[in-house]
């Protein structure tokens, strides 16, 4: 199951240590969301997070992937 750099990111800012956690969690928050494209970021990342096993989730390697560029392209 392979986890976009957003979806990545998202997830991060959970405790990620728990599959079945982590869904809660994720769960729990979409409610506050207000923000179309977040949302649809959790969706996704909810929809792979259901159809994985607890040991696929194991392996998948949740480091958070970060671009630090402003609006004109500088780091």
């Amino acid at each position: 199951m392979n986890f976009t750099p957003d979806e990545i990111n998202l997830l991060c800012i959970y405790d990620t240590a728990s599959r079945t956690a982590l869904i809660d969690n994720l769960c729990n928050a979409t409610i506050d969301f207000d923000d179309d494209e977040l949302l649809e970021i959790a969706r996704g990342a909810l929809d792979k997070l259901r159809d994985m096993t607890d040991a696929e989730f194991a392996a998948v390697d949740l480091t958070p992937e970060f671009d630090f560029e402003d609006d004109e392209g500088e780091v």
